[in-house]
Order: structure tokens, then sequence, then C-alpha cells
């Protein structure tokens, strides 16, 4: 009886130390640069996370078909915000905020081989 307390006793903590190395050995998590300070984003972040490609999608079809632009789904919007200081970039970096995550979830990021992953310089009215 003795036998098998010891080995299920042993068996625990070999477990337990196993699940302690399992989650040192997980792969790293995407790192992400903040959005520009002072902005709130249009969803809460779990929602962003989930559905943002669904949103980019119909804002897509509505600017496409419809002509309507700059609305809440904008990816200009995204850009502006979500850009980094350093590269002024949501795409060029390993740490920009497309990038990251996209390269983490090994999804590729085709949105910047027709649109600019900068935020565009806005144009004041009467200037050339």
């Amino acid at each position: 009886m003795r036998q098998i307390a010891a080995l299920l006793a042993t068996l625990t903590a070999l477990a337990a130390g196993g699940a302690v190395a399992a989650d040192e050995a997980r792969t790293p998590r995407p790192v992400v640069e903040a959005a520009r300070a002072g902005t709130q984003c249009v969803e809460p972040a779990d929602v962003m996370r989930r559905d943002h490609m669904r949103f980019l999608k119909h804002q897509r079809d509505d600017t496409v078909h419809a002509g309507v632009r700059g609305a809440k789904y904008s990816l200009k919007e995204c850009i502006g915000c979500h850009a980094s200081p350093t590269t002024q970039s949501v795409a060029t970096g390993e740490t920009n905020f497309c990038t990251s995550c996209h390269s983490y979830a090994a999804v590729r990021v085709d949105c910047f081989e027709c649109h600019s992953s900068t935020p565009q310089a806005v144009v004041q009215q009467g200037s050339k």
C-alpha cells in the first residue's frame, strides 16, 4: 500500500512539474505596440480580435459598392490609431499592430498590397 501511495505521489509531482514546464515552453504571445494614446477603439478588444476581419470586409463592401467612406470600421481610421510611433506603419515591423498578430496566427495580410500601411497626412483645405 505504501508503494502505491509513493508511486502516486511521484506521478503527481512529475505531472505538476510537467505542467509548469509546458507553461514555460509555450509559444510566446505576439508583442503588439499600443494604439495611439488617448484613443478609444470602436469595439472592445476581445470583439476586435475575433471579428475585425468581418468588420473590414463589410466596410469594404459599403465603400466599393455604395461609396460610403470614413465610416465606423474604416481601415484608414484603424491605421491612423494603430501605426507604430517608430515605423509609422501597421505592417512593416515585427511588432507592428497587424504584422505581430497575423504572424503569430500564420495568417497572410494582403490588405497592404493595395492599401497604404501608414497613416496619410490630412490635407487641409486650400493647401496644395
